[in-house]
């Protein structure tokens, strides 16, 4: 019994921390998960042609309201109906361009199935949830708990905002 206790410790002590990971933001440049310690995090996959698309808006709201309490980091994913399928560099200009979105934007990446980045295998581990649609969003605080909101939950949802 001490064995398989003493092996769970290792493995849990080995997986990666969200702190621990670094990726690249729509511009290229490399973003150090490090640097967001002791924040709250709003961690979003996007699609530019998708119905949650609008979304956008109140993220960027959500962003320019309540920056002070959480950081949001929008993924970019091809996931689902194929509703994102421009480069990184058209992804930043419909987002600027529609949306006006200054929050953090990371390259694409595939949030679910076998090439699923690390990323949202870590937040499946953590929450046992994983994206089933564009636009669904976990809540990162500081203290490490995650919950995970629905496509369906908009950014200004009382549930996210009286959660920050």
């Amino acid at each position: 019994m001490k064995l398989i206790a003493t092996l769970l410790f290792a493995v849990v002590m080995s997986a990666p921390s969200l702190y621990d990971f670094k990726i690249n933001g729509l511009d290229g440049k490399q973003v150090d998960f490090s640097a967001y310690k002791g924040k709250t995090l709003l961690i979003v996959n996007t699609a530019s042609k998708c119905g949650y698309t609008p979304q956008y808006e109140e993220l960027q709201k959500l962003h320019q309201q309540f920056g002070n309490k959480v950081i949001i980091l929008g993924f970019p994913a091809n996931n689902f109906g194929g509703q994102e399928p421009g480069t990184n560099l058209q992804i930043a200009e419909f987002c600027k361009a529609n949306y006006g979105v200054t929050f953090q934007m990371f390259e694409k990446i595939s949030v679910k199935g076998e090439d699923q980045h690390p990323l949202y295998a870590w937040l499946k581990e953590k929450t046992g949830q994983e994206p089933s649609w564009n636009f669904c969003k976990y809540l990162v605080k500081p203290d490490g708990s995650v919950t995970f909101f629905n496509s369906k939950v908009k950014p200004l949802d009382p549930q996210i905002v009286d959660a920050l």
